[in-house]
């Protein structure tokens, strides 16, 4: 008999039983589903926090120092010098109480400079951006989040507004392209001011906080890492013994661990799912073992009309072979369905990985062949005589 043949035989088998195939796929499907689904959302936040590090910077390299004196606008200059370094932006950081009209909100008032916008990948929306001109002579302007103008409510008319911070009155003259982001960090949530105008009225002092630092090319970055850090060792002073004051953060190196840590929680969740994958296994051999109890009159009918036992063996194989693979389709169906609901709630998107859906399907099929093999073999087995007299 040929395998369509017995495809078609098993077809008309699930048939003549809708309600028990049903619930016996259902364990298949509810396994599948769940780890379509789970290695869905684990790819989506994998892809969310990729693209959401990449955008605060391109190629970026970031010098902390270990104080708040330990790092100087003297410093930012001279790694602008270094020969794979692209762009140079220092950073201050103070947090104040912001009011445009009756609106007032409490934000991150970042003191920084004209590179700033290059080295964390920002776009202006509306106006310009800080120019040298502004920065050197500390002028009291001002460049707005996306989401601190929502909050004081500036719309497209924002550009020349006067605003206070903490009193003191500042020109916006631009207004950044949104980001995307929520909490603490939210990139889109803080007021850009020239560096000097920072230590002056919120700070005191010339030191800053940091140093964003943009390579001009991504098979650079050790290269620059290297050379900033020797560069900054030899301002400083440093002796060969005595241990940096300050530290150098590699973006990339932490958008690999994000990323190798999502995937690996992808594969723990996908492990997890895939138990109820081994449950419906059960069902499926459970329901093959009362089958060929139920019908072993008819095993031995098609034995004493000269069916081999691999025949009677293809066909209860290929009976467990189209149920588990029928409920992996419709799990794949369902789990992607779950997914794109999941990604859409929370802001990433459908993310679909063609080799997920080859995996299910794989996986349904051994589900099949492992949990069919030994009730398939039990039919093959039945001694033809004995069958014939089985009530």
């Amino acid at each position: 008999m040929s395998w369509l043949e017995l495809i078609r035989l098993a077809l008309s088998r699930l048939r003549t039983s809708r309600l028990r195939a049903a619930l016996t796929m259902l364990g298949v499907v509810i396994g599948v589903a769940s780890v379509v689904a789970l290695v869905g959302v684990g790819q989506g936040t994998t892809s969310n926090i990729t693209s959401s590090l990449a955008g605060l910077g391109t190629n970026l390299l970031t010098v902390n120092g270990s104080g708040s004196e330990s790092l100087t606008l003297d410093d930012a200059t001279a790694i602008a010098e270094v020969a794979a370094v692209a762009a140079v932006a220092p950073e201050s950081q103070t947090n104040a109480t912001v009011t445009a009209g009756d609106e007032t909100t409490d934000t991150s008032i970042l003191g920084t400079t004209a590179g700033y916008a290059q080295v964390r990948a920002y776009d202006v929306w509306q106006g310009a951006f800080l120019t040298d001109a502004s920065v050197e002579n500390d002028l009291r302007v001002a460049v707005l989040g996306a989401t601190t103008a929502d909050d004081l409510g500036l719309g497209e008319e924002a550009v020349g507004t006067e605003i206070s911070i903490a009193g003191l009155p500042f020109r916006v003259i631009g207004v950044l392209q949104p980001k995307g982001g929520t909490g603490a960090q939210d990139p889109d949530d803080q007021v850009l001011v020239p560096i000097g105008v920072v230590q002056k009225y919120f700070l005191g002092g010339d030191g800053v906080r940091s140093i964003g630092v943009s390579v001009a090319e991504a098979d650079r970055m050790d290269e620059a890492n290297e050379d900033l850090s020797a560069l900054l060792r030899d301002r400083h002073r440093l002796a060969a013994t005595e241990d940096d004051d300050f530290s150098v953060f590699d973006q990339a190196q932490l958008i690999e661990t994000a990323a190798a840590i999502s995937g690996t929680l992808s594969l723990l969740l996908g492990g997890i799912a895939s138990i109820s994958l081994v449950v419906g296994g059960i069902g499926i051999m459970n329901i093959m073992l009362v089958s060929v109890r139920e019908r072993t009159r008819e095993i031995g009918i098609r034995k004493a009309i000269g069916a081999r036992g691999r025949d009677v063996l293809a066909q209860f194989l290929i009976e467990a072979l189209t149920l588990s693979l029928l409920g992996g389709l419709v799990g794949i169906a369902v789990g992607l369905g779950v997914s794109a609901l999941i990604g859409e709630l929370a802001g990433w998107g459908f993310a679909f990985n063609p080799a997920t859906v080859v995996v299910a399907v794989v996986f349904s099929l051994a589900v099949g062949v492992v949990f069919g093999v030994w009730p398939a073999r039990q039919a093959a087995r039945l001694d033809p005589i004995a069958a014939l007299r089985y009530e």
